[in-house]
């Protein structure tokens, strides 16, 4: 651990100075104080004395979310392919709400009117959601143009007047949520918010990553990866990054991607559908709420981190390891995980609306006048944080496969309690599980010497990008699991972003669908992840050593 524990409380507005505006905090966040939780807490107690946990066959279950799922469900959610012309989309003030807040949406609307419908999403009998709220009929009119902010490139929509306010009340039961706008000529499009419940000890906490999902947002045509125009800062490169990219994102616009729910259907919710499914007591939060409090990551028995969650700051990650040394379990469901390093800043609508990523060290006004562990390089690794992830997650990130290729996960080391009840043995193959970003060994690295590999899968060198060695022609995924030898608490990794999309990816009864054995993996882990410390039960088995080709 890098002892980062003492910056939990750190003020993040001592790193703004990068031509991000200010606001009034909390101006759609009416009964917050500055977004934290920390008078929160009330309605919590009430709660949990009339709800029962236990152990159940695929882990610590909870009263509340088995009857929360037995409740209505509907499939109106769904966004079906689109028959209309025009368009309807928007933003929420904020990426996450507790209950009592009024939240601002903003919609452009070439329909002359239009309506939101608020889905909770879950299982509900197979439906995917419940809807829980919807707003009146409420007159549609097309926003200016979000403009762009030089050098940085900035897009941002707070020029936007805002539509409606939604007050939280007590039908919003803490979960992911889907809001659907639905135009008067049939158009639809959603927006993402998560209801949380501060103070929850509820067994699993899931945390929606939104900097990942704003960092490959393109709306107005700028990310952090991409661009359009010329170069910035006096740039001339054409190198990787690319030299036009934005600086700093907004959550202060739509999204681009996925029907404005950018890759929430794919990278987090089969997970949810998967837990609460199975009943599992788990709560929901955003990792905009835990870098602004991070303490909400103590408490629970296990922190589910979701698909593609590369974009992390630097409170939230000091919050991460305070939880990894009392005890608490950590599942990276995905590959790429702490990569890239951001701090937030507010915006003209509110607090940490802004994600802010130079991504060159040099370019970032806080590089040599700020804390370096506030500073922006390309990855955590790169100076002046110098902070290797690889003893954190177990191993290192290794490139990616090209869009729509894919590889079989390969099973290693089956005598394992991950693999119980799924009939596999070493080498069987599960196909179409590697996809995506990919993890693997880096036994030339620091890494937890107490590291055991569940999966070793080949992926041709042909079929992606990895700059970290191939064998024969292959590059590898690794599943890895270890257990902190103080603590207890045990450290898994999936090995590739892909791993989430597959609990929901096909039809079971097909031959080559992986599901079936992915949920029971799933299961599995949730199972010991949501019995406490997983060292005092499953205590890691070092086998790297045995694993050949061993990675860079």
């Amino acid at each position: 651990m890098l002892g980062l524990l003492a910056v939990v409380g750190v003020a993040l507005g001592l790193a703004l100075g990068t031509g991000a505006s200010g606001g009034t905090p909390g101006r759609d966040r009416v009964g917050t104080t500055g977004g934290l939780r920390t008078t929160r807490t009330a309605h919590v107690a009430t709660q949990a004395t009339r709800t029962r946990t236990f152990l159940g066959p695929d882990g610590i279950e909870s009263s509340a979310i088995v009857a929360e799922n037995r409740r209505r469900g509907t499939t109106s959610w769904r966004i079906g392919r689109a028959r209309w012309h025009g368009s309807v989309v928007g933003f929420v003030g904020t990426t996450d709400a507790v209950r009592g807040d009024e939240v601002g949406i903003y919609v452009s609307s070439t329909a002359p009117t239009f309506r939101v419908i608020a889905y909770r999403m879950g299982w509900y009998g197979g439906d995917g959601a419940r809807q829980v709220w919807h707003s009146r009929t409420i007159r549609g009119h097309v926003q200016p143009p979000c403009p762009v902010t030089p050098p940085v490139n900035l897009v941002s929509c707070d020029n936007w007047s805002r539509a409606l306010r939604i007050r939280i009340t007590s039908a919003f039961v803490p979960g992911d949520y889907l809001l659907k706008l639905v135009g008067s000529g049939g158009q639809e499009s959603y927006l993402l918010l998560t209801v949380s419940q501060p103070g929850s000890h509820a067994a699993y906490l899931v945390v929606a990553r939104s900097m990942t999902e704003e960092g490959w947002n393109t709306y107005g045509g700028f990310d952090f990866y991409q661009g359009t125009g010329p170069c910035t800062f006096g740039t001339t490169t054409s190198s990787y990054p690319v030299c036009n990219r934005a600086r700093i994102v907004s959550f202060d616009r739509p999204y681009a991607e996925g029907h404005g729910a950018s890759d929430f259907l794919t990278n987090e919710l089969p997970l949810v559908e998967l837990m609460e499914r199975d009943g599992l007591d788990v709560t929901y939060t955003t990792d905009v709420a835990v870098s602004e409090d991070p303490s909400l990551l103590l408490g629970h028995r296990a922190i589910l981190s979701l698909g593609h969650d590369e974009t992390w700051t630097y409170p939230e990650l000091a919050g991460l390891e305070r939880a990894i040394s009392t005890g608490e379990n950590v599942g990276f469901l995905s590959a790429a995980a702490i990569v890239r390093h951001a701090r937030l800043a507010s915006s003209r609508l509110g607090p940490a609306r802004d994600v802010i990523d130079y991504r060159d060290p040099t370019e970032d006004p806080l590089d040599g006048r700020g804390d370096p562990m506030e500073v922006t390089g390309n990855t955590w690794a790169s100076p002046p944080t110098d902070f290797s992830t690889t003893p954190l997650i177990g191993e290192a990130y290794s490139g990616y496969l090209d869009p729509g290729r894919s590889a079989p996960f390969v099973a290693y080391d089956t005598r394992s309690w991950i693999y119980a009840g799924t009939g596999l043995h070493d080498g069987s193959a599960l196909p179409g599980v590697v996809a995506s970003d990919i993890d693997h060994l880096a036994p030339l690295q620091p890494m937890p010497s107490n590291l055991q590999v569940l999966g070793h899968s080949p992926v041709p060198a042909t079929d992606g990008f990895t700059d970290e060695g191939t064998w024969n022609g292959d590059t590898y995924s690794d599943m890895t699991y270890y257990t902190d030898p103080t603590s207890k608490a045990g450290i898994f990794d999936s090995g590739t972003v892909n791993w989430i999309a597959t609990l929901d990816e096909c039809s079971r009864s097909a031959p080559s669908c992986p599901t079936r054995m992915t949920d029971k993996m799933t299961e599995n882990l949730l199972r010991l992840f949501g019995e406490g410390p997983a060292g005092d039960r499953q205590p890691s088995v070092a086998n790297w050593r045995s694993v050949t080709p061993a990675g860079s």
